[in-house]
């Protein structure tokens, strides 16, 4: 075992990862925990010709900067376990966030379907199912590449999510009731701010990523719609750069939504706005 994780590292560090992903990748490739890959290690146990070969294989793409998440096929979010892979963007921790006040504000909030525009693999959408007993959850995606994903999650993990394919503008307008919540963790980088992880700009899907030359045209069209189809009382909430909120709130001003607010994620930058329709 010492001997496979000291080649594994030898590949990631000439990529600038770390030999903690030497160990990961190992959890993955073998199938074992990673309290077995410790053991295994410390009785000095050896590895199968085939299993190390599968483990060196995904040091190779890890060097290549493929995701982590890609390679176990999973990504965790909060209590689940979600399917990601190549077309699908991989949740992150601060959206995590985003999601903990969803719920606390849906607590204050009347009657009414909850929405997640740009659902991907449904992180937003399966969590908020969850969570909110009684409320109609609509996961809104429009990319093909995503569409088996997000899908495939909800049939995992909450099969009464209704996933909708296609533009969320159209597809919105033909969904009756009025909507308490409408929640996206939207694009939103600048078309010109091209991300430097490697991960992020080979592998997260461009669509995801970039909308408009300030990033905020999705957002734009959010805050719209918002000011249409929410419930007196409901209210919208979205995820942003942390140079953005200032922006975000204006543009939920000027769509008629009132007392817009910004939090932060764990690392204190601000990171989701939300807003909500008068009553």
């Amino acid at each position: 075992m010492d001997e496979l994780l000291a080649m594994v590292t030898r590949r990631l560090l000439r990529s600038q990862l770390t030999a903690r992903d030497a160990v990961l990748l190992a959890s993955v490739g073998l199938g074992r925990s990673l309290g077995d890959i410790e053991l295994a290690r410390l009785l000095g146990k050896t590895v199968e010709v085939s299993e190390a070969e599968r483990v060196l294989s995904l040091a190779d793409r890890r060097a290549r900067r493929e995701p982590l998440q890609h390679l176990a096929g999973a990504a965790p979010f909060l209590e689940l376990d979600l399917a990601v892979g190549p077309g699908v963007f991989v949740p992150r921790p601060e959206t995590e966030v985003l999601v903990e006040r969803v719920t606390e504000e849906l607590g204050a909030t009347p009657a009414g379907h909850i929405a997640d525009l740009g659902s991907g693999s449904g992180a937003i959408a399966i969590t908020l199912a969850r969570r909110a007993a009684g409320r109609e959850v609509f996961a809104f995606e429009s990319s093909p590449y995503t569409w088996p994903w997000l899908r495939r999650n909800i049939n995992a993990l909450a099969p009464e999510v209704v996933p909708r394919f296609g533009d969320w503008r159209a597809s919105i307008d033909r969904i009756d009731g009025e909507f308490a919540a409408l929640v996206s963790n939207p694009p939103y980088v600048p078309a010109r701010e091209i991300p430097r992880d490697p991960e992020v700009r080979l592998f997260d899907p461009e669509a995801a990523l970039y909308s408009g030359s300030d990033g905020l045209d999705e957002i734009r069209r959010i805050a719209e719609v918002a000011s249409e189809r929410l419930v007196p009382g409901g209210f919208v909430a979205v995820e942003h750069t942390e140079d953005q909120g200032g922006s975000v709130r204006q543009l939920f001003g000027d769509a008629g939504l009132v007392g817009s607010f910004t939090i932060q994620d764990l690392a204190e930058r601000d990171r989701h706005t939300f807003a909500r329709r008068p009553d």
